[in-house]
């Protein structure tokens, strides 16, 4: 038996119990990530409303996958998409990203990376 076999086994009841308790106390839960946004949201005046919204609608949706929310069983095939948060999609600007050679680096007529 491997290591990740151990670990898988050992770590086995606790996904349990952590499925167990998400879905007995998910009201709790997504109200405290909607409020966490919404002091996040309020202390960076809106800034980063899209950003905080998406993390939400993500975090939200580990959650409903970690209950088991909406599982059928093993015939399902597959996850749960992630609920929608409402946000809108970024305009397609018909950029496209540079050709990158093998070594990781930009061709030198690239425009520099932006963070």
């Amino acid at each position: 038996m491997g290591l990740l076999d151990n670990v898988k086994a050992k770590l086995g009841p606790a996904k349990g119990k952590v499925s167990d308790l998400a879905q007995r106390h998910e009201d709790k839960i997504q109200h405290g990530l909607d409020k966490a946004a919404q002091v996040v949201d309020k202390r960076t005046k809106g800034k980063y409303s899209d950003r905080i919204q998406s993390g939400t609608g993500k975090a939200k949706g580990a959650m409903d996958r970690l209950a088991h929310k909406g599982d059928s069983g093993p015939a399902a095939g597959g996850t749960t998409p992630p609920p929608d948060t409402g946000g809108t999609m970024p305009p397609d600007t018909g950029r496209t990203a540079p050709p990158r050679d093998a070594g990781g680096t930009p061709p030198p007529d690239a425009p520099p990376p932006t963070s």
